[in-house]
């Protein structure tokens, strides 16, 4: 299950581990208009853990999911 919400400066989406298993805490994404965090709380430490993102590692990340295992660079696409 995931819920999104539109906040004033950010998109909030956060991901709820729904298994049978081992349930993990919930996965916050708050996408801005300069980087995505993905935060998500370490029981083990009682912190909560944050990745930052650029705008270029997100569509990176994005294009990867569909790739085989291997080294690539995006080509970016020139105006004109």
């Amino acid at each position: 299950m995931f819920t999104i919400e539109h906040e004033f400066d950010s998109t909030v989406i956060t991901l709820v581990d729904e298994g049978e298993a081992y349930l993990n805490e919930d996965v916050i994404l708050n996408a801005f208009a300069e980087c995505v965090t993905v935060e998500q709380f370490d029981p083990r430490t009682n912190t909560v853990q944050r990745v930052t993102l650029s705008p270029e590692q997100v569509q990176d990340l994005a294009a990867a999911l569909d790739l085989p295992e291997g080294v690539y660079r995006r080509v970016l696409e020139k105006d004109g």
